[in-house]
C-alpha cells in the first residue's frame, strides 16, 4: 500500500506560509495544555480545587496524566510530519492511524464545547456545570478545550493539504465511479455487522439524550443536565455519520456523491466512536472511589459497543483506500 501511494506525492522545497501559520497554531496550541498536565504529575494542584474527586487516587490520576501528555505531544510530531519533505516518505499507515485517532478525539470536543456554550448561555447548564466546578477549577475548560479546537482545526489543516498531495487521487470521482472491488461482499458484511452493533450503543446514548436514566449511575443520572445532552446527542450523530459512511462505500449508496463525502464520513466518524468508546473504557477501569459514580455495565457495554462499530467501519475505510491505490497502480503501470 505504501509503495503504491508514494508516486502521487510532490517533493517540495519547504512549507508554504499558511502551512507555517497552521503548524505555529498547532504547536502553541498544545502549550497550556501540557504546561497543565506536567504540572498535576509533578504534584501541583493549580487548577484542582479542594474535595475534588482528582485527588482520592494519586498514582491513577499520574498514570492519566502521563499518558496525556504523550497523545497531545504527538500533535507538534504530526505538525512537522505534515509540513516537512521528509514527512512525504513517512509510511502511509504510521501516519494515517495517529492523525486518525487525533480526529476522533478531538472532533467531539470542537463540536461539543461550542455547543455546550450555547446551551450555558441559555441557562442550560443545569446539574453537571453545578458538579463540574467541584471536579475542576471553570477556568481549565475554556483554556484546556479552547487549545484543542485550535489544535484540531489547526491539524485538520495540515491534514487535508497534505492528504491533498499525496493521496488526492484516491476521493477523486463519484461514488457511481467506484470499482467493483471497492464494494466487494467482504465490505458489506462489514457494514451490516457495524450496523448491528451499533444499534445498541445508538439506543442507549439516544434515551440518554433524551432525559432516560435508565442504565446511569446514580452519580451520573444526578448530575446531569444541558452539557451532558449535547455530549450524549454528540455521540448519537457520531455514530450514524460513521454507519452511514460505511453504507455509502460498501453498498454505493447515494451513488451522485463525490467519494469524499462517505470517506470523511467514514473518517471522522469511526474516529470519534471508537477513540472516544475506546478511551472511556480505559477510564472506567480504575473507577471512582464512590460507587454511585462508577460506569454501569449497560454504560459499559455502550462504550465498547461503539469502539468496535467504530473499528468495523475504520476497516472499510481501509480496505477501499488499500484497493482503490492497488487499481490506481495497476493502471498506471
Amino acid at each position: 500500500m505504501t509503495q503504491s501511494l508514494a508516486p502521487a506525492a510532490r517533493p517540495t522545497a519547504g512549507p508554504g506560509r499558511a502551512r507555517r501559520i497552521l503548524r505555529a497554531v498547532a504547536v502553541v496550541s498544545c502549550v497550556p495544555y501540557l504546561a497543565l498536565k506536567a504540572a498535576w504529575v509533578s504534584g501541583s494542584h493549580v487548577g484542582i480545587p479542594e474535595g475534588s474527586s482528582l485527588l482520592d487516587d494519586r498514582l491513577t490520576m499520574a498514570v492519566i496524566n502521563g499518558l496525556s501528555i504523550l497523545l497531545d505531544s504527538a500533535v507538534i510530531v504530526l505538525a512537522l510530519v505534515l509540513t516537512r519533505p521528509w514527512g512525504l516518505r513517512v509510511p502511509a499507515w504510521l501516519l494515517a492511524f495517529p492523525v486518525w485517532v487525533a480526529t476522533g478525539l478531538l472532533a467531539p470536543v470542537m463540536a461539543g464545547f461550542p455547543a455546550q456554550l450555547v446551551v450555558r448561555a441559555f441557562g442550560g447548564g443545569g446539574a453537571s456545570s453545578a458538579g463540574r466546578e467541584a471536579f475542576l477549577d471553570e477556568w481549565v475548560f475554556a483554556v484546556v478545550y479552547t487549545g484543542f479546537i485550535a489544535q484540531g482545526l489547526a491539524l485538520g489543516g495540515l491534514f487535508v493539504l497534505y492528504a491533498r498531495d499525496r493521496w488526492g487521487h484516491l476521493w477523486r470521482g463519484r461514488v457511481w465511479d467506484l470499482p467493483v472491488g471497492a464494494v466487494g461482499p467482504a465490505h458489506r458484511a462489514l457494514a451490516v455487522a457495524a450496523a448491528v452493533l451499533a444499534l445498541l450503543p445508538l439506543t442507549l446514548h439516544a434515551l440518554w439524550a433524551c432525559g432516560v436514566s435508565a442504565g446511569l449511575g446514580e452519580g451520573r443520572a444526578a448530575d446531569r443536565g444541558g452539557e451532558f445532552y449535547v455530549l450524549e446527542a454528540l455521540y448519537v450523530l457520531f455514530l450514524l455519520a460513521a454507519v452511514t459512511g460505511a453504507v455509502l462505500l460498501a453498498f454505493r449508496r447515494g451513488r451522485a456523491l463525490p467519494v469524499s463525502v462517505p470517506l470523511s464520513l467514514v473518517w471522522v466518524g469511526s474516529g470519534a466512536v471508537a477513540c472516544w468508546g475506546g478511551w472511556l473504557s480505559l477510564a472506567s477501569l480504575g473507577g471512582p472511589a464512590d460507587l454511585a459514580d462508577r460506569a454501569t455495565p449497560l454504560m459499559n457495554l455502550a462504550y465498547a459497543g461503539q469502539m468496535l462499530v467504530g473499528l468495523l467501519v475504520a476497516a472499510i475505510g481501509v480496505y477501499h483506500v488499500a484497493e482503490r491505490s492497488s487499481g490506481t497502480a495497476r493502471r498506471a503501470a
